[in-house]
């Protein structure tokens, strides 16, 4: 399956629902009146999109509508290009990949419960895996129920070694250890797999920046990498995520999880639009290799047309 093919497959809902709304809303008079722009403005914010990206959307109809009289087709490839704009080039190429050190390259996956680390930190160390790369997990979500079993068996899975200690255990200090391993064995990635928290939780969150100043002082500049999870079903939410971690631990990036199973893929492009943070990859799917990453190209054309 080619690139487009899984944006397209992942995003599915999203454009089923925003492209079928946008050939509604410009296909019911030649004309684009105020009417119009107010139901466009809600399909495009239904979707989180953002206000920013949603008002340079309507501008840029509104100006074809004027040049051309706008067709449907022609107001699909606006709204694309105008989308493709707002999240850069799709040539970056280090905004689809990890850090690389000519050592050990520490990553942190952070976020609230439920969006996916667990899962995201081994389908990342999978990645790196296939590319040749040799990587470490480590398990120091020492509080959730489960979470140090559901790493230890994707490490079995993919043949991946994980560091883990037992429930209640000091997650800096399992992330210490998993260092010292990682470095001892010469490994290239460490994938370290922290507690869900709630942004809003100052002392969870000042235990998170206790684990990153921990492992710090085992390798240089770690992490070198901090990857904010996000589940795309929380839309706009995901925002105030973003704003509030990188308060604390100021973040590389972001992943983007079950997008598959959302209608609210527009909030890609309202978190890179609004912060600024580069988003690396997005979670198409359950499989290891449904981890894709991220781009704009390929992601704005799925948006908006079928394939």
């Amino acid at each position: 399956m080619g690139l487009f093919s899984k944006f397209f497959s992942g995003l599915q809902k999203t454009q089923s629902k925003l492209s079928g709304e946008l050939k509604r809303v410009v296909s019911r008079s030649p004309k684009f009146t105020e009417d119009d722009v107010e139901e466009l403005e809600a399909v495009l914010l239904a979707s989180d999109m953002g206000y920013a990206v949603t008002e340079q959307i309507v501008d840029a109809v509104r100006e074809q509508y004027q040049s051309s009289g706008g067709q449907a087709g022609d107001v699909l490839q606006v709204a694309q290009s105008v989308v493709e704009t707002s999240l850069g080039s799709g040539d970056d190429e280090q905004t689809k990949r990890l850090a690389k050190r000519d050592d050990l390259t520490v990553v942190s996956l952070v976020g609230v419960n439920g969006a996916g680390k667990t899962t995201t930190a081994a389908k990342l160390a999978n990645r790196v895996k296939t590319e040749g790369a040799n990587p470490m997990l480590a398990a120091c979500d020492t509080f959730r129920a489960a979470a140090i079993e559901q790493l230890n068996l994707w490490g079995n899975r993919l043949d991946i070694p994980v560091v883990s200690s037992e429930y209640g255990a000091d997650p800096a200090s399992v992330a210490h250890d998993a260092v010292n391993s990682a470095l001892s064995k010469g490994s290239d990635y460490l994938f370290i797999d922290t507690a869900g928290r709630l942004h809003t939780k100052h002392n969870l969150m000042r235990e998170l920046e206790k684990l990153h100043r921990v492992i710090s002082t085992k390798s240089e500049g770690a992490p070198h990498e901090t990857l904010l999870v996000v589940d795309a079903s929380v839309g706009s939410n995901a925002l105030s995520q973003a704003r509030e971690f990188n308060k604390s631990v100021p973040l590389t990036g972001l992943v983007i999880t079950k997008l598959d199973g959302t209608s609210k893929g527009g909030m890609v492009v309202a978190i890179q639009n609004e912060l600024d943070l580069p988003v690396k990859f997005i979670g198409l799917g359950e499989q290891a290799d449904d981890l894709q990453p991220f781009s704009p190209t390929e992601y704005a054309r799925a948006l908006f047309f079928e394939e």
